[in-house]
């Protein structure tokens, strides 16, 4: 029996999960997790604990950590010479290739956007 691959490469050729994979990283993020911030949470600390931090943007900007702001909204802190923002995960542009774990920053996306 030969096993589906769960990444597919889009037109750009970088890695796409199918959204099973990403339901599956959804649930063991949010287990035993009951409102939407718990899951906020779960899905943060995975996120914290599996990414990479990438340069990204385009123009040398490092991604020094992510966070989870008071709303629930996961971010990350980028810092370009003296200068510091956070940006919503949701707006984050990728490097190509993506860094390590990035896997998680989709599944966040997945998640946020019902499946």
């Amino acid at each position: 029996m030969v096993k589906k691959t769960q990444k597919r490469k889009n037109k750009t050729g970088s890695v796409r999960l199918n959204n099973a994979h990403l339901d599956r990283l959804v649930e063991e993020a949010i287990v035993d997790r009951y409102n939407e911030s718990e899951q906020a949470t779960g899905l943060y600390t995975m996120i914290e604990e599996h990414l990479s931090l990438p340069t990204v943007l385009g123009v040398p900007v490092t991604v020094e950590r992510v966070q989870l702001t008071l709303r629930d909204e996961i971010v990350a802190v980028c810092r370009r010479a003296r200068t510091r923002q956070t940006v919503p995960l949701l707006d984050l542009p990728l490097p190509s290739p993506p860094p390590a774990g990035s896997e998680w920053i989709a599944a966040y996306r997945h998640w946020l956007h019902g499946g």
